[in-house]
């Protein structure tokens, strides 16, 4: 399946939606999340791809698994923040979508830290 097949299930789940919205509202919102989920997954079957070429990446230049191990975990975060986020938006809870959000970045700010901790380090033995 590619983007275009995506776009056009996406599209056609919404046009369908909005057709059952004035019948039925709560339906209307359950296909959407009904198909925002089927996408979701579809897309984490991608990850296989991406983890291929972090380990092609590794061997080429010879980095710490542990900063690709973590930048993983950055892609990771981002797209199931965003995706919850979404969600919450589309079903009218657009103050949790917020808080999905700032949690996110905070967790990738947290997952950040120890990498700055060693880029300062280098810094440090370099400037000495």
């Amino acid at each position: 399946m590619t983007i275009i097949t995506v776009a056009a299930a996406g599209i056609a789940t919404i046009l369908l939606a909005v057709q059952l919205k004035s019948i039925r509202g709560e339906y209307a919102v359950y296909m959407v999340m009904a198909a925002s989920f089927f996408i979701f997954f579809y897309g984490t079957g991608k990850l296989k791809n991406i983890l291929e070429t972090l380990e092609q990446i590794q061997s080429y230049i010879k980095i710490n698994s542990v900063y690709l191990v973590t930048l993983l975990k950055m892609i990771g975060i981002t797209y199931v923040a965003e995706f919850a986020s979404s969600m919450c938006k589309d079903a009218g809870y657009g103050s949790l979508g917020g808080q999905i959000e700032i949690f996110g970045k905070l967790s990738i700010l947290g997952i950040s830290m120890p990498i700055l901790l060693a880029l300062f380090k280098t810094l440090e033995s370099f400037l000495q």
